[in-house]
């Protein structure tokens, strides 16, 4: 059993206020417990990216259409995004374990669905649903990992979450496509919601052994405001963007943007007046004003954004434009998969010392990379194959690997003890709003640019954005505090 009797440090959650304290008697979080937690991390994200080699499957069986399949994407990671602060302090309430639990529960219910769903509405249905079940799980892994182990232990526990995070979000794409080839039992692309079943009761089983329990003494009260602000913030965004292009751009589509700026000066002012009043918003400004936090997250979202949207607009791409099977598909993405987790593995110690220039130096291997994929393309199409896209796109991987590790210990470094929990949340809500604003922006304007231009001209404009946003972070990085607590 994982939880025995040692000195440790209790620590909040996502959304919590809970100072940190260090207490005499406190659960431990053991190898398969860790296993476990990070398996948790993983699911959501592997099923943010899953989906896009099953696209074009899921768009010929039930006959969805691009605006329909974009919001299959981005419904999830809406849902995802929105209810994340939620869940940590649900998790702070009424226990870490518990909410771990039900989170899974719940998500292979929804996964179930998913993998049941008669038509393509219902799938949409079914992918919002399952993005709230991960919301109510994810913020349990970092809350159980801060609470169980102290130390060396939490600094490589810490360190494997990250390579988790970057890692799943490219195998996600890479088990989608053999799951898809595969074609298991006349599932075709409803195996990969289907997998997670089996998945999730292995999690289930081991987390009532291996995971302990874990919650504050003093849980924050749930920001009903700030969160329903920011639902509708992120809405008023993301469903004009996601469907305005194939609806033909109709009113509603103008006057849901209109209604995004409006709906987020509401909420900065709401939360600001909770942050000066004592309360605990469910962002809180003043936190902004750390170096580390709003440095860390300027680079983030561009980060997140572009990288969201590459995933989904390389898979439409590699399928629908060089006519790749889902299997071959996967494996074009594999070496990205590979050079990342190693990558991460490296990352510790070549920050300790050379500090946030890794980032820098990430980003611009990042941007050859991506500039190597456009030359390629641009020489290669339509015959462009696996082996002609690995050093491209092993690059691209190497570079994401130097960066993303390195901001998330940037982004909570000088955040204070008595709120990590909210640092976090924070960290966590604005990468998923990012990635699914990337499937959005850029999965639009390389939807949008296919009919007039051509599959391999779209996708080097999309490139050419992603490029620009790898500008931009590299620009940004060079603000960053050399240093890395």
């Amino acid at each position: 059993m994982s939880e025995t009797t040692v000195r440790t440090t209790h620590a909040p959650t996502i959304g919590s206020t809970e100072p940190l304290r260090t207490v005499h008697h406190g659960p431990v979080l053991g190898p398969l417990g860790l296993f476990t937690v990070l398996l948790g991390a993983a699911l959501p994200l592997i099923d943010f990216f899953i989906v896009n080699v099953a696209l074009p499957t899921i768009d010929h069986d039930l006959a969805a259409g691009p605006a329909l399949l974009e919001l299959i994407v981005a419904g999830y990671g809406v849902a995802y995004a929105v209810l994340l602060v939620l869940g940590g302090r649900l998790g702070d309430t009424a226990g870490r374990r518990r909410l771990f639990l039900i989170g899974m529960v719940a998500f292979g219910v929804t996964s179930l669905a998913c993998g049941l769903a008669p038509d393509a509405w219902t799938l949409v249905v079914a992918r919002v649903a399952q993005g709230a079940a991960a919301a109510l799980m994810l913020p349990q892994v970092l809350a159980t990992i801060q609470a169980a182990t102290q130390g060396a232990r939490r600094a490589r526990a810490m360190g494997l979450y990250g390579a988790t995070a970057g890692l799943a979000m490219v195998a996600g794409q890479i088990l989608g496509g053999f799951l898809v080839s595969a074609d298991v039992a006349g599932t075709g692309w409803r195996s990969v919601f289907l997998v997670n079943v089996p998945v999730v009761l292995l999690g289930l089983v081991l987390a009532v052994r291996y995971v302990p329990e874990s919650r504050s003494e003093k849980p924050a009260p749930v920001d009903v405001p700030g969160t329903l602000l920011l639902a509708l913030a992120l809405i008023t965004l993301l469903a004009p963007l996601t469907e305005g292009r194939a609806a033909g751009w109709p009113l509603w589509t103008w006057l849901s943007l209109a209604a995004f700026p409006l709906a987020t000066a509401a909420f900065f002012l709401v939360e600001r007046r909770a942050d000066r009043a004592g309360r605990t918003p469910l962002v809180p400004p003043s936190l902004l004003r750390l170096p580390g936090l709003r440095r860390g997250l300027a680079l983030i979202l561009p980060f997140s954004l572009g990288f969201g949207g590459f995933m989904f607009v390389i898979a439409v791409a590699l399928q629908q434009g060089l006519r790749m099977g889902p299997v071959d598909a996967g494996l074009a993405l594999a070496p990205m998969a590979v050079v990342f987790f190693f990558g991460s593995l490296a990352g510790p110690r070549l920050t300790r010392r050379y500090g946030s220039r890794v980032v820098t130096v990430g980003g611009l291997v990042q941007g050859v990379g991506i500039a190597l994929l456009a030359v390629t393309v641009w020489r290669g199409w339509p015959d462009t194959g696996i082996l002609a896209l690995t050093p491209a796109v092993s690059l691209a991987g190497l570079g994401q690997a130097l960066q993303l590790p390195v901001l998330m210990r940037i982004v909570l470094s000088d955040v204070p003890a008595e709120r990590a929990g909210v640092g976090g949340g924070v960290m966590v809500t604005t990468q998923q709003t990012a990635l699914t604003l990337g499937v959005a922006t850029l999965g639009t304007l390389f939807l949008a640019l296919i009919p007039a231009y051509g599959m391999r001209d779209a996708l080097l404009a999309a490139l050419l954005g992603q490029l620009a946003l790898i500008a931009l972070t590299v620009l940004l990085s060079l603000r960053l505090p050399r240093k890395v607590a």
